[in-house]
Parts: structure tokens; sequence; C-alpha cells
């Protein structure tokens, strides 16, 4: 299995003394009420207070400044003290913020995450045993009838699709700009952008450059989004739908023009694995000798930093539980395997871009 260097000095062996393997045991038992608690004590501005105040706070202060009771004061902050988000000195019993607790509040990745899972996964993954045993999202079934949460994304509540889109434009948007610089190196008159969403990436590539023109693959019901989302910006007249149900293995991709590129974002980790080659190989026979396939993805194994595959693994269980129940945030083994199953050869691969991206250069193999 393909490690970077941080996952390899934490995944090959054992970290923790009995001790402190315990104490996460019992952690990871109690982790709903750890995650709760945590969440409202950034809702309610309890650690923003406490970042804010010059020597801490009391329990009483607490209640005042953020309309607690002193009861409700008391239970957040006392769990606080186990979780490890704030401490307390024993003399003065002031609470104050730790390293932890700042984070919580000043990570735009953190308060991303938090917001993703409170409103989109936490009542789906009580159906978590579920979704593995039947290979379909379970958990989804709170929200809609439907097979994929991608079918009901314009019909989700609007704290739901505000969560749910702002953990995908997050980890997308900040590596857009490293991306174009990719794409375009070489000359694109003609991109199709295959599950191109809202159209954020479509956008962003006809600002970028004033001649390519984009077609955006998606759901009927997502093109209805895109064209909502698109219209008046700069370049919009560039950028049209073509609707298909991706799942579809007999649904051709379009072939009405030669595309010079063709841009999968944050897209083949929707999917399983059989339904990846068949997406890939369709892509492959609109293909030229001239064209090139971006893959960009968050490959967990090639993360600098071993948070990011935390985020990434767990991300998968979203993935399970909630949006198809046969996806997963896939490894560089196995993304390799699948493309070179689809016929496609890697030419080269992009690391560390935005929020931990990899983009995987594809062509046709000989």
């Amino acid at each position: 299995m393909h490690l970077s260097p941080a996952l390899q000095k934490i995944y090959t062996r054992e970290q923790l003394s009995a001790r402190d393997a315990q104490r996460l045991a019992e952690y990871i038992a109690f982790s709903p009420m750890v995650f709760q608690v945590s969440r409202i004590m950034v809702g309610k501005g309890v650690l923003d207070a406490l970042r804010d105040s010059d020597n801490g706070l009391t329990i009483n202060e607490v209640a005042s400044k953020c309309n607690l009771s002193i009861y409700a004061a008391k239970i957040l902050l006392e769990a606080s003290l186990s979780i490890g988000t704030v401490i307390v000195d024993p003399e003065s019993e002031k609470f104050s913020i730790t390293k932890a607790g700042w984070f919580l509040i000043n990570d735009p990745r953190t308060r991303v995450n938090m917001a993703f899972n409170h409103d989109v996964n936490y009542e789906g993954l009580f159906l978590l045993d579920k979704a593995l045993e039947e290979g379909k999202p379970s958990g989804l079934r709170h929200f809609g009838d439907w097979s994929t949460v991608y079918e009901g994304l314009s019909q989700l509540p609007e704290h739901v699709q505000h969560s749910w889109f702002g953990f995908d434009h997050f980890y997308s948007d900040g590596s857009f700009d490293q991306a174009l610089g990719i794409v375009f190196s070489r000359p694109t008159a003609n991109l199709l952008d295959v599950g191109g969403n809202t159209g954020r990436w479509a956008t962003r590539c006809v600002s970028y450059n004033k001649n390519v023109e984009v077609t955006i693959v998606d759901l009927p019901q997502q093109l209805e989004l895109m064209r909502k989302a698109t219209a008046g910006t700069d370049g919009s007249d560039r950028i049209r739908g073509y609707g298909m149900n991706l799942l579809d293995a007999d649904a051709p991709f379009p072939t009405d023009r030669q595309w010079d590129a063709i841009w999968m974002s944050q897209f083949l980790d929707c999917f399983g694995e059989e339904e990846i080659v068949s997406i890939l190989s369709r892509a492959a026979r609109t293909m030229t000798r001239d064209s090139r396939l971006y893959i960009m993805e968050t490959l967990w194994d090639r993360q600098r930093f071993e948070p990011a595959a935390l985020c990434l693994t767990l991300t998968s269980v979203y993935f399970t539980a909630i949006a198809n129940g046969n996806s997963k945030m896939y490894n560089t083994d196995d993304m390799t395997r699948l493309i070179t199953q689809a016929g496609l050869i890697i030419e080269e691969i992009h690391d560390n871009l935005g929020q931990g991206h990899s983009i995987i250069t594809c062509c046709l193999g000989e």
C-alpha cells in the first residue's frame, strides 16, 4: 500500500501507551457526547468568550456572557475539560480555551466538517450497520426516498443543502487556482466537466480562458441548479449542460465535439469501483491521442499531514451511510487499478493542491 511519509510513520506502528489507549477507547465510546458538547460550545459562543477573555471566565461569567443557565454552563464546561477544549485554574475557578478549542473555532476546515457532520450525517449514521450490510445508503431515508443523495440534493432542507455544498465547495475551491494552470497548460478549446454540480469549476474556466467552451454533464436536476448559479456570470454563454444519468452504463458521453480536456473533480469518489470503470471507459471512448483526462481527488494515502487523512477516511463513512452506499475516498493503488482497467494510462500526478488534492492526468493507452 502506498503511504505518504507522514502516514507511514503513524499508520504502521502502535502509537499509544496502554493508559492512553484506554482513554481513547472511552473517548470513542462517548464520541456522540463529545461531538454535540463541542458543537454547542462553538454555537453558543462559549469558546469565543473564553478566547476573548484576558484571564479566563468562571462558570457564572460564562453563563451570563453566553445566555446559558448555570446548570447548562456547568454541563458544557465540565464535559469540555474531559474533551480537552478547555482547562481550569483550580484557585480562581476560571476556565480558559486550549489549543484544541482554538482550532474548533478558527480552523475553517473544522467548522465546515462539524456543520456537515451535524446537518447531513448525524442522524443517518445510526443506520451505518445496515448500509454496510446492504450496500445501500440506509441513512438517507430520513431525508427522502432516493437511491442516492445526489438525486435529492435540490430537495434537501435549506440548512442541509448549505452544509452539504459548504463541505463540497470548501475542499474543491481551494485547489482551483493551481488546477487551472495544470489543465490550461495544454491548448484547450473544448472542456467536458463530468459531474460539474453547480458549475463553480466551469465558471472559473470560462473566466480564466476567454476562448474555452465548457459542457457540464450531470443529472438534469443538478443542471437546473447549475443554470441558476451561473446565470449572469462572466462567460456563462460558453457553459452548457448535457443531462444524463452517469450510473446508466449504456448512456454515452457527448461526442458532438472533440474534447481537449475531460475534467472530473471530487467526482469518482461518488461511485463504486464497477461504476468508476464504466464512467472512465465511456470517457475514454470520446478521447483522442491529444485529449487529456484530469481526475482531481483527495487521495487519502497521499496526504502530507495525518489529520487530513483522518478526515478523508471518515468521510468514506458518509458515502456508505448517506450518499450512495458503495463509494469511498480512494487511495492511489485503487484509483490506479481502476484507471488501468478502463484502458487509460497515468501520465502524471500533481500532489498537494489546496486542501490535499491530487490531479491525475490520464491519456489513452497504446
